[in-house]
């Protein structure tokens, strides 16, 4: 073992601390014996008398004589605690030399305090080197350049700075190669003072055995794979092969480790893969194909060479991959004599088919021809359905209207009595043009489907508000249950199949009730429509769903009370379309049940403001100030007319423009705004009323009326918060909503 001159150094911290404090203590006592003496002296100079010498002297003696005796005792202390502190060094020394591992104690200034010789022996070639006080740097940068460790490509100073930045970082376990083969692991920590302690141990035996392990997989692995697998050194010289590259050559593979590829193949074969041998050395994988003459016949292999490089980008070597592709190849070759085969069938196949071709082709062009025919024929019948949708039922509407105000003034017997004659036939002719509208629009497939998640409660509520004065006028008892489902469906068609059940239920229905509600079922939601009507015969049930079939017998309803026979046909169309199974049970004497099965919705979706979002109970007209807009005048005659016999204050515009002009005379802002969705000019009655609530500055409730039923319109109109109604207007529904919306 090395260590520095002064063995305090390497003694515990403790120790050092009681022999300073010792040193300390004797360093005192000198200064006040020598303080003692200078008195002494001092008072012989001033006062020599004998008696004050002889005095003097007594007082000097005694206090020379303690200090004398503490002085003793403090040297002994002192003398026995060095000795105990080298009787610890020399025991430390003694641990740290029967430690196996090398050890090595550096200071905070990164300066070799101690070694053992295991450590030494570890650097042959510098041990003589290495004294204490030698920093770790100029070790490190020994251990290099007199060869002791193997840097990596990198280079040597590479090398240095590396390994200073692992010691001054003292982090963990380092594993380093020695030139003379062997492996070391080091393991470094800090020491209490800023001091690095390492422990050097030889892991030579460790790594071996792992190389051998690791040898051992990769023979094991190897050998268990068909291919031919072999590694040649830079020198071409084998340096691995498998079993299978040994049972190829027909020679043990320790004959072939060793030997050169010129050896092994011979010169013919060694010239035809020069090339190839050439390219994989200059750093690129190559490929090629062999052939061998085996007893069995020949056989064909694919030859793969692939580099391996050094870390600094150096070629080590390469490694040979040799795979029989026999079968590969001869299936290639039969796939291609198939493929002959098939090409030549094709080519007479396609002149067999090149008549059926044009013959198509003809047969096609004619099927195009019919088709725009078609289409043009379907355009035209969805040109007139718009047309007639709209045209019809306006002056329809306007009609009802008059009717109506005429039904709400007093008149003799024998006039109402024509007056309701004259608004039975117009009902009549209002329910069949609009079922027959319904029907040629299912039919022509101008109705689209347009699916999307609503809250089913957004609906039944409409229904509610929509049929409550229907039952009350007739007497019976309409019930909607509430839900809180969210289906996927269109909406639009689902309203109008819901409200030919409800409508169906109340024409038929004498007394009790009608009951809307809904069911979960395990794919959707099943809505129900029950009635305590008559019911209808078991052979009866599929022929209500057919055109103008209406069911004969005393307990029907007679007159404009009978329908058309078209509701249940409009509801079995809109079924089909919407993919939604219709269904019908019934039991004579005791009501029926009308059914619809929806699909449930994946998302929640907030109720749009409708005008049926509440059933808020009738209010008073009298005095209600009514603003109506619309372009046809006979329309605003007869609403005009209608909403004065109900005791409202009305005025009415052809636009939005009139429309703030009328609203003085009509002595304030609007209750409620009546407009048509179409106007002059390509405008809208959404516009008209958004710009009379924007020239107020606070809503107004308002509904639009229109005769055209498309889901872009309804959507708008519920988008901007309007009520909504379609013509030809029902004065029952007009005014309910109208009472609602004041209310």
């Amino acid at each position: 073992m090395s260590a520095l001159p002064d063995p305090a150094n390497d003694l515990p911290t403790q120790e050092q601390e009681r022999i300073a404090l010792l040193e300390r203590e004797n360093w005192k006592l000198k200064r006040i014996n020598k303080a003692l003496m200078d008195r002494v002296e001092r008072s012989m100079d001033y006062h020599g008398s004998a008696f004050s010498l002889f005095q003097t002297a007594i007082v000097l003696e005694s206090r020379v004589r303690e200090r004398t005796q503490q002085l003793e005792a403090s040297n002994s202390e002192l003398a026995r605690a060095k000795e105990e502190a080298e009787t610890a060094q020399t025991r430390l020394a003694e641990a740290i030399e029967s430690v196996n591992e090398g050890f090595a104690l550096f200071d905070a200034d990164d300066r070799l305090v101690l070694c053992n010789k295991t450590y030494l022996s570890l650097w042959p070639a510098i041990a003589d080197l290495i004294r204490p006080g030698i920093s770790f740097g100029e070790i490190a940068q020994m251990a290099v350049s007199r060869g002791s460790v193997v840097p990596d490509t990198a280079g040597p100073d590479r090398w240095v700075r590396e390994r200073v930045a692992q010691h001054a970082g003292a982090d963990g376990t380092h594993v380093h190669a020695l030139a003379d083969g062997r492996w070391i692991q080091i393991n470094e920590r800090r020491t209490r003072d800023g001091g690095i302690v390492g422990i050097y141990t030889d892991i030579t035996d460790v790594k071996e055995r792992d190389a051998r392990d690791g040898q051992e997989r990769i023979r094991l692995i190897t050998d268990a794979m068909p291919a031919l697998i072999a590694y040649v050194d830079a020198d071409e010289t084998y340096r691995f092969v498998n079993r299978r590259y040994g049972e190829m050559f027909r020679r043990p593979r320790h004959e072939i480790v060793g030997s050169t590829m010129r050896e092994l193949l011979g010169d013919d074969e060694y010239r035809r893969r020069r090339p190839h041998i050439s390219t994989v050395m200059a750093g690129q994988e190559t490929q090629f194909d062999l052939e061998f003459d085996t007893r069995s016949g020949k056989r064909y292999s694919q030859a793969t060479y692939v580099p391996h490089f050094a870390p600094d980008g150096a070629v080590l070597g390469f490694f040979s991959l040799i795979q029989d592709v026999t079968e590969r190849r001869r299936a290639a070759e039969d796939l291609r004599e198939a493929n002959e085969g098939l090409e030549r069938r094709v080519a007479e196949r396609t002149a067999a088919l090149k008549q059926e071709i044009t013959e198509r082709q003809q047969i096609e062009e004619k099927l195009r021809e019919a088709k725009t025919a078609a289409e043009q024929a379907n355009l035209s019948k969805t040109k007139f359905l718009a047309a007639a949708s709209h045209d019809l039922l306006q002056p329809l509407n306007a009609a009802r209207l008059f009717v109506s105000a005429l039904t709400e003034g007093e008149h003799e017997a024998g006039t109402r009595m024509l007056v309701e004659k004259t608004d039975a036939a117009l009902l009549s002719v209002e329910d069949l043009l609009e079922a027959l509208l319904d029907i040629s629009k299912l039919d022509a497939g101008v109705v689209q489907p347009q699916l999307d998640d609503f809250p089913l409660a957004m609906l039944l509520t409409s229904m509610q508000a929509e049929y409550a004065p229907v039952a009350k006028e007739r007497g019976l008892d309409l019930r909607v249950l509430p839900c809180k489902a969210i289906v996927h469906t269109d909406m639009r068609l689902l309203r109008r199949i819901l409200q030919n059940f409800v409508s169906n239920a109340l024409r038929y229905t004498r007394t009790g009730r009608v009951l809307v509600g809904c069911r979960r079922v395990a794919d959707g939601v099943r809505i129900e429509v029950l009635d305590t009507g008559p019911g209808i015969p078991a052979d009866k049930l599929d022929e209500v769903f057919e055109e103008f079939r209406r069911l004969e017998g005393a307990d029907r309803p007679a007159g404009r009370d009978r329908g058309m026979g078209l509701g249940l046909a409009i509801v079995q169309r809109a079924g089909r379309m919407l993919n939604t199974p219709i269904s019908l049970r019934s039991r004579i004497g005791k009501g029926s049940a009308f059914t619809v099965k929806v699909p449930l919705g994946s998302k929640k979706r907030p109720a749009l403001p409708s005008a049926t979002r509440s059933t808020a109970p009738a209010s008073p007209l009298t005095g209600a100030r009514i603003l109506v807009i619309d372009n046809e005048p006979a329309i605003l005659d007869g609403m005009g007319a209608l909403l004065r016999g109900w005791g409202c204050q009305v005025q009415v515009a052809p636009c939005a423009d009139s429309a703030m002009d009328a609203l003085p005379a009509l002595g304030g802002w609007p209750d409620v705004i009546i407009a048509d969705y179409h106007l002059e000019n390509g405008a809208i009655g959404v516009d008209a009323i958004a710009r009379i609530i924007q020239a107020r500055g606070q809503d107004i409730p308002a509904m639009v009326i229109t005769a055209n039923r498309t889901a872009d319109i309804h959507e708008r109109v519920q988008r901007d918060g309007h009520a909504l109604l379609t013509k030809p207007v029902k004065p029952a529904q007009l005014r309910a909503l109208v009472t609602q919306l004041i209310g």
